[in-house]
């Protein structure tokens, strides 16, 4: 099958705005107390793995297109133990980087108020989503548009003007692979084409092995052009302390006439990514819920009802910096069991190359047991509690089915 050049930006059109949220406009400040300047090194190893994670996820996607994604996947492919693994890693990774897209919101929009911004984030894209609004082609191609413009200022600004000296340095390389982790949720996303929901049109095999590396290879570009431009205009430390990166930027550089246009960006590219990784937990909720792991009685309303509320207490409980961690140590492991699923799928389907889903499950291991301690606890935490409850409901489903019906006493004759 051949592909036009209208499919392939079509394709990168629809996965740029699910991209380009909190990592490019707040990932960099943890990341740089970390590694300082080694973070843009950094980008090159998140980058390798999240292309081989889009493989894996599209080629699996193509097989079983009505599976509930990742967790669909490795249950096909593993079993049932390891899909509620899956299953709670990525509920945790959405739940976290919805916090962590919600704070970046806050941050840059209601800089008085953040977590109350941040809130309010969440319950309007909701609300919008409840109200039928989707991102069409149309409306991708205007934000993608919107939001690498407002980067592009961000950049020429930075970069035309000599910054202030800095106050000395911090980060080193040993820290190369944890920082590699943490900003591996720069490029997540992607499965909003390689993996799209039901209902929507499954792109071409062609046109996706060309728009995948274009996708990754984009989004690789625009970080790197924004971190080394945040990087050279407040320095590893002021940048470490910057919880609005972008906006600092501008400031320090003489351009605060800008700084309203980073945060119509902000919010645009809030919005947009928020909404996409709210449907991706709806998703796998969806599908635990048909395969009887989690109680019939829990509806798209009651799902959708759960997944705002974990994403709120992450807000509240969660540092932006921990709710970043998080979000990339839980999905990087979500990744590890896609890869898995995907290198026993590739045995039989040569569709994609059964290297990338080796290197992908090495690579999701390595930089997911690398991301900063608080993270790594919280999410191994969070995977247990997750897989745990799983299998408790489960277990209370399957003891309801099994126990026979109670029939009432046979009454006496003569008594009323």
């Amino acid at each position: 099958m051949t592909h036009t050049p209208r499919e392939i930006a079509t394709t990168v059109a629809l996965g740029l705005p699910a991209v380009l949220g909190a990592g490019v406009f707040a990932g960099f400040a943890p990341a740089a107390a970390l590694a300082g300047w080694w973070s843009l090194p950094a980008l090159a190893l998140s980058a390798a793995a999240a292309l081989c994670c889009a493989y894996s996820t599209a080629g699996q996607s193509r097989a079983l297109p009505d599976a509930a994604g990742g967790y669909g996947y490795v249950r096909a492919q593993l079993g049932v133990l390891p899909a509620r693994v899956t299953a709670s890693a990525h509920l945790l990774g959405r739940c976290a980087m919805a916090a962590a897209i919600a704070a970046m919101f806050g941050a840059y929009v209601v800089p008085g108020q953040p977590v109350l911004g941040a809130l309010a984030l969440v319950v309007a894209t909701v609300l919008l989503g409840a109200a039928g609004f989707r991102f069409t082609t149309g409306v991708s191609v205007a934000v993608s548009l919107l939001v690498l413009g407002v980067l592009a200022l961000v950049v020429a600004a930075s970069f035309s003007i000599a910054p202030v000296p800095s106050a000395g340095e911090t980060g080193t390389a040993q820290e190369l692979i944890g920082v590699a982790g943490v900003l591996f949720v720069a490029f997540t996303g992607f499965e909003r084409v390689t993996a799209p929901l039901r209902g929507e049109r499954p792109h071409p095999v062609a046109a996706l092995r060309v728009a995948i590396p274009v996708l990754i290879g984009l989004s690789f570009a625009v970080c790197l052009a924004v971190g080394a431009a945040v990087l050279r205009q407040l320095g590893s430390v002021r940048l470490a302390l910057s919880p609005a990166p972008l906006r600092d930027t501008l400031v320090a550089a003489d351009a605060s006439v800008l700084v309203p246009l980073v945060q119509i960006a902000a919010a645009v590219a809030g919005v947009a990514a928020l909404h996409f990784v709210l449907g991706s937990a709806h998703r796998t909720l969806t599908g635990l819920t048909e395969d009887g792991e989690l109680p019939a009685r829990l509806g798209p309303i009651a799902r959708t009802v759960l997944v705002v509320a974990a994403t709120a207490a992450a807000v509240v409980v969660l540092p932006p910096a921990t709710a970043l961690g998080v979000a990339a140590c839980s999905t990087l492991f979500y990744y590890a069991f896609t890869n898995a699923s995907a290198r026993v799928l590739l045995q039989n389907d040569r569709t994609w190359p059964m290297r990338t889903a080796c290197l992908g499950l090495g690579l999701s291991v390595l930089l997911a047991m690398s991301t900063p301690v608080p993270a790594l606890l919280v999410s191994l935490a969070g995977l247990g509690a997750g897989t745990g409850l799983i299998s408790l409901t489960a277990s209370l489903r399957r003891r309801r089915a099994a126990s026979p019906p109670r029939t009432p006493p046979a009454r006496t004759p003569g008594r009323s």
